[in-house]
């Protein structure tokens, strides 16, 4: 099975179009304003327009209000959101109930236990992400998007009622051992393909994708 892409944190019309010309199959667009990959849902709106029907738009949200929600889901056509806080399982089933949207769930990993509380929201998403749990003592620490990576074994021959995607750290360097590692069959990456954080780099994009490609 050939492994999929999502590039997350896309907020400039050349990166937009190196990721869908290169071949990701997901793209993400962060409305969290303390990131430096944040966009304002007008410029969203512009860049969601050049993503074609076959490349699904991804919303990340951390704990967002329901002002929030309609806010964006009014002005910029998403497929999927992410929700990358603190939400429990009642807090996703209300945010699908009220966009009518697909969830994805952000579940942060530092060691085996933190994969406990997943089974809880079955039933509540349709779509896991396994991402890194930052340290408590690291400074500038955001939800995601911090370049830091989990013992991905801890994910091996696991099974999850819904499809999932790993996160976390993921560069061109390390993804063969990242796929090989926890069977992922999607993976998302956001600072592995900067040069900044917040800007992304087309050609460390194109090369990410070359690297996944030829899995």
């Amino acid at each position: 099975m050939r492994v999929a892409v999502k590039i997350c944190g896309i907020n400039d019309a050349i990166a937009m179009r190196t990721a869908i010309e290169a071949g990701a199959r997901f793209v993400g667009l962060v409305f969290y304003s303390p990131s430096p990959r944040s966009i304002h849902p007008n410029v969203a709106a512009e860049l969601a327009k050049l993503v074609p029907n076959d490349v699904i738009r991804v919303g990340l949200f951390v704990d967002p209000d329901d002002a929030l929600l309609d806010s964006v889901c009014t002005g910029v056509p998403l497929d999927m959101i992410q929700l990358h806080g603190a939400e429990g399982p009642e807090r996703c089933r209300e945010v699908r109930a009220r966009t009518g949207l697909p969830i994805m769930k952000a579940i942060k990993v530092a060691d085996a236990t933190d994969l406990d509380s997943t089974y809880a929201y079955e039933g509540a998403v349709d779509w896991l992400m396994f991402d890194a749990k930052a340290p408590v003592d690291m400074v500038g620490a955001l939800p995601g998007g911090n370049a830091r990576t989990f013992d991905w074994k801890l994910l091996s021959g696991r099974d999850w009622p819904v499809p999932w995607m790993l996160a976390g750290g993921i560069n061109a360097d390390n993804v063969t051992r990242a796929v090989k590692d926890t069977g992922a069959v999607v993976v998302d990456v956001s600072s592995g393909v900067e040069a900044t954080p917040g800007h992304k780099d087309p050609d460390r994009i194109q090369a990410f994708l070359k690297v996944v490609r030829n899995l």
